[in-house]
């Protein structure tokens, strides 16, 4: 026999004992095994902190009115537009939210306002006012990031404030006045404004005298008769001496208080009676169903009071309580100019995930390394003392541009208030409930789930936003 040969048989006895088993298969047992098994995960779940820190406010009767002082402030001072191709055009009703314009509700007096700006655009670095020169025009800025400034008391330029999109310069115009500007102002990126001169505002007054009018009522207005905050003043005496005659006052409210509804979510589970009586073991099946279904509600209503149009927190801040970054970046100087703006006991900031990892960066940069704060047995990093929470409800737009949320909590605090009623029928949680309807021709058994909720912001200084925060940017 050949050495090839009996090599083949070697290899072939080998094989065939390497194949030969010697005990009970892996496959095989796991017939006569219990897997160990975890509860259905979630991936959607998330720490929902704005839910956690919200004061819960109970509304019996569904509904909550946020009283005020009367305010005589008219206008919130933003201005929107709209464009066609390179053509930006303002829209023309959002010309009564400035203060002098308030009083105007002719919709055709805004339009002819409206087409007497005319449109111009800066390069970074550009001159839009000039310090010291004649304030003889109002400048809308349509797009784009304005730098106001003007020399410090010992003569190094001061930074006053970063202006942006719907902001306005030059509203002394209005006063009839020969005013100079106050201070420089300095295009940061590409700018688009609409401007009209003094020369159009005095036809425009010689035509319409309602626009006279509302002028004239708002310089009239200015003054004694409102504290700074545009409230109908309180009048007292101090630091007087002998007899002197006290001034009478009362605290006005307003008359049209705003009134905040529950807002609802709602679904249906559905479950087969032949899985909720056949597959219960180890773990119930209508249980977790739930369990995932509240969970997904509970998602919806963080997402809801961030965003929603007619509660939510983003779209109801005060206009006067949004601010915009000075760089693009969120820096410590914005979140300084964020917390000066809800100064009164800031309770919390809400930021985007990326945009902490952002601020983290920044402040690396800078060789700042924030604390950490203790939040229900969490290190949270803080900015000032005042935690930082992650909330990936906050959106990022174009997927470079978001928002951050500073805000005072409590109704004592004369903050903001999360909604809700609690003893409900058939309640699962507060404020949410979870009722049997039927079970279906087809052995299918449905629940009713139930959310109701909203918030209110109890003053506009309880809540700041800052806005325009960029997110991926270069070194």
């Amino acid at each position: 026999m050949c050495a090839v040969t009996q090599t083949v048989e070697r290899q072939d006895r080998d094989d065939s004992s390497e194949q030969r088993q010697l005990s009970l298969g892996t496959a095989a047992a796991r017939n006569l095994s219990t897997t160990t098994k975890t509860p259905p995960q979630m991936q959607g779940i998330t720490s929902r902190w704005l839910l956690r820190v919200l004061p819960w406010v109970q509304v019996g009767g569904g509904t909550y009115r946020v009283n005020r002082r009367m305010r005589h402030t008219g206008g919130n001072g933003r201005v929107a537009f709209g464009n066609i191709g390179d053509n930006v055009q303002i829209v023309a009703p959002t010309l009564a939210e400035l203060p002098a314009l308030s009083g105007i509700d002719d919709p055709e007096i805004l339009k002819a306002i409206a087409s007497q700006f005319t449109q111009a655009t800066y390069e970074p670095g550009d001159t839009i006012a000039q310090r010291e020169d004649t304030a003889n025009q109002l400048v809308l800025i349509a797009h784009g990031k304005v730098n106001t400034t003007r020399p410090g008391t010992y003569g190094d330029l001061t930074s006053i404030a970063t202006l942006a999109d719907g902001d306005h310069l030059g509203h002394a115009v209005f006063n009839n006045t020969d005013t100079t500007w106050p201070f420089t102002a300095t295009a940061l990126t590409p700018v688009i404004t609409l401007t009209l001169s003094r020369e159009s505002l005095d036809r425009l007054i010689a035509n319409h005298p309602e626009l006279a009018d509302s002028i004239r009522d708002h310089a009239a207005s200015a003054g004694s008769h409102q504290n700074a905050h545009g409230e109908a003043s309180i009048h007292l005496a101090s630091d007087h001496k002998g007899e002197h005659l006290l001034d009478g006052t009362f605290v006005d409210y307003e008359l049209k208080p705003r009134e905040y509804e529950l807002s609802i979510a709602q679904t249906i589970l559905r479950v087969h009676t032949r899985v909720a009586d056949l597959y219960n073991q180890p773990h119930n099946q209508t249980e977790h169903q739930l369990r995932l279904t509240v969970e997904a509600l509970r998602e919806r209503q963080e997402h809801e009071l961030i965003n929603n149009p007619d509660f939510g927190l983003l779209h109801n801040a005060d206009l006067g309580q949004r601010i915009p970054t000075r760089s693009g970046p969120p820096t410590p100087d914005d979140m300084d100019d964020l917390l000066a703006a809800v100064w009164k006991d800031p309770g919390y900031l809400l930021a985007h995930p990326k945009t902490i990892a952002a601020f983290g960066q920044e402040c690396n940069k800078r060789g700042i390394y924030p604390n950490s704060i203790d939040v229900s047995g969490h290190k949270i990093p803080a900015w000032r003392g005042v935690p930082l929470l992650p909330c990936n409800k906050i959106p990022i737009t174009d997927g470079h541009t978001t928002s951050v949320i500073a805000m005072r909590v409590g109704e004592q605090n004369q903050g903001v208030v999360g909604l809700h009623q609690t003893g409900l029928p058939d309640e699962y949680e507060p404020g949410l409930s979870v009722r049997f309807m039927n079970i279906n021709e087809q052995a299918v058994i449905s629940y009713l789930v139930t959310a109701y909720y909203s918030a209110a912001i109890l003053v506009p200084d309880a809540l700041g936003v800052l806005e325009h925060v960029e997110l991926g940017r270069g070194e």
